[in-house]
């Protein structure tokens, strides 16, 4: 997967960085996801911060933020935009032992390898009491899809959800064509994670669409019954 989106980083830098594009985490991820992180502290990670946009919002909200990414162009980019990051491996970073605050890991641990060793390597790094805000596609989504687009069409797991698969879409909006590297995981992977890093769970929310994001189209309503996002805020136990 690594490799994967390093080849689609130009691409993921124009579609993030084009408004209206990415309309799901502009319109419903990323509000809700705000409203679970904790006020700024001394340091916040970014891990696999792609081309940087979660990075420069939090530093625009008092963050001091520091961006990783396995991605030589991805980290290229987040620099190109003025936010400190470093190249590196989430399942090895390149931290001293707590030596962070808060970890952000939005839309990033489905896409890693290794997310284990990656959850593993967040808490080596946490302060105690230090805490992991994630976001990931809600395993339910990753399992399946809806059988059509109108707000009432069934939705359908399609092979296995307790079992791991490769997640590959493409999608094409507005001239750009963009592949998605990622894996279906079911929540007890990363819950059993979070329980051998030593990381006890503080909050969980499953991300449903709120009722301003319908205006875009009506039959995004099928959205309100299957949740399209999973966040989740964990601490490290002292």
């Amino acid at each position: 997967m690594r490799q994967g989106w390093d080849d689609e980083a130009q691409n993921w830098a124009t579609f993030a960085r084009t408004p209206g594009h990415d309309w799901a985490h502009e319109n419903m991820n990323l509000p809700a996801f705000l409203d679970l992180l904790p006020p700024a502290d001394r340091c916040t990670l970014d891990l696999a911060c792609g081309e940087g946009r979660l990075s420069r919002l939090l530093r625009s909200q008092g963050h001091r933020v520091l961006g990783i990414d396995a991605s030589p162009t991805m980290a290229r980019l987040t620099a190109g935009e003025g936010s400190p990051v470093v190249l590196g491996d989430a399942a090895r970073l390149p931290l001293a032992d707590e030596t962070v605050d808060l970890v952000v890991a939005y839309m990033c641990l489905h896409d890693i390898d290794d997310m284990p060793q990656a959850v593993a390597e967040i808490s080596r790094v946490l302060t105690p009491a230090g805490r992991l805000c994630l976001a990931i596609p809600h395993p339910l989504n990753s399992a399946g899809a809806f059988t059509r687009h109108d707000p009432d069409a069934p939705f359908v797991i399609s092979g296995s959800y307790l079992d791991t698969a490769p997640a590959r879409w493409s999608t094409d909006r507005g001239g750009i064509a963009l592949t998605f590297h990622s894996e279906h995981r079911p929540l007890e992977a990363y819950m059993r994670a979070l329980e051998t890093a030593g990381m006890l769970t503080q909050a969980l929310r499953e991300v449903r669409a709120p009722d301003e994001f319908l205006a875009r189209d009506p039959g995004d309503k099928r959205w309100q019954r299957v949740p399209m996002f999973l966040h989740l805020r964990a601490v490290k136990a002292g």
